[in-house]
């Protein structure tokens, strides 16, 4: 059951499970797949990135992928009841979701699930006003939130339709770029929105997806990559494990292999520094 505003105790719970997104402000903080097959899924992923797990506050039906004992990201059981594609969805940190799910909706967006009370802190799964979906959590964070965000094992990146118009929009719901301590800077370079936390970059915004694109990789989405160590190498381990090359290449700084798993939940594996 959802705590209720009016109810002190529930009042104070929710400001303590609020004080560690509160001080990342609008900044991704976890990237989460929910999977129709949990243990092929970690199966999967165990085999390809060389991830163990271990179970999470979240219960028998999620978790937590860690890179030599570092969590790196969560992995779930997608529910039977939920009508979502399965895919890899960034989080990003929220003083109160409630106020962020009404900004959200003012802004012409969607809010499909929640916010719900969960035994960390309480979260929603919404799209923006051009369907790329994305999460809000306000709670505990990752153990040492900022060395994932330092080390940037998993980072996030948004193909959208204009990323000047989609910058606008998430930083009225999260309050990028406000005067508030912790909050996201948000700077315009070589046609695209980068986002920086305590300069840090933890996410890229650019123009050029396609609403109504036959191919759902041209439409409007968030993308995750993750840093690894010789790309394409492990790309030949997601191969004989039921995965597809969707694309794949080099630039001046590293190589890059993107990839859909057996799920159909794509994402790119890359050594470039971001």
């Amino acid at each position: 059951m959802t705590p209720s505003p009016s109810d002190p105790d529930a009042t104070a719970e929710r400001r303590g499970a609020a004080d560690a997104s509160a001080a990342v402000c609008g900044a991704p903080c976890w990237v989460s797949l929910m999977a129709r097959d949990l243990g092929a899924a970690l199966d999967f992923y165990g085999a390809v990135m060389g991830w163990t797990f271990r179970g999470g506050s979240l219960g028998e039906e999620f978790r937590v992928a860690l890179a030599d004992g570092v969590p790196v990201a969560g992995i779930g059981a997608l529910a039977p009841a939920l009508q979502v594609a399965v895919a890899w969805t960034p989080y990003f940190a929220v003083e109160d979701a409630d106020v962020t799910a009404a900004r959200i909706r003012e802004r012409g967006a969607t809010v499909a699930v929640g916010p719900v009370a969960l035994h960390t802190g309480r979260g929603a799964l919404a799209a923006d006003r051009d369907g790329a979906v994305f999460g809000i959590w306000q709670g505990h964070l990752v153990s040492n939130w900022e060395s994932w965000r330092d080390t940037a094992p998993a980072w996030t990146r948004l193909h959208t339709r204009n990323a000047f118009d989609a910058a606008i929009f998430y930083g009225e719901v999260l309050d990028w770029a406000c005067d508030r301590p912790g909050c996201c800077d948000v700077q315009y370079e070589h046609d695209e929105v980068v986002l920086r936390h305590a300069g840090h970059i933890v996410a890229r915004l650019t123009s050029g997806a396609v609403e109504a694109a036959p191919d759902p990789s041209l439409r409007p989405h968030w993308h995750t990559h993750f840093a690894i160590e010789d790309p394409r190498g492990h790309a030949e381990k997601a191969l004989d494990h039921g995965a597809t090359v969707l694309a794949d290449g080099t630039s001046p700084t590293g190589v890059w292999v993107r990839l859909s798993d057996p799920d159909g939940a794509t994402f790119t594996l890359s050594d470039i520094p971001h």
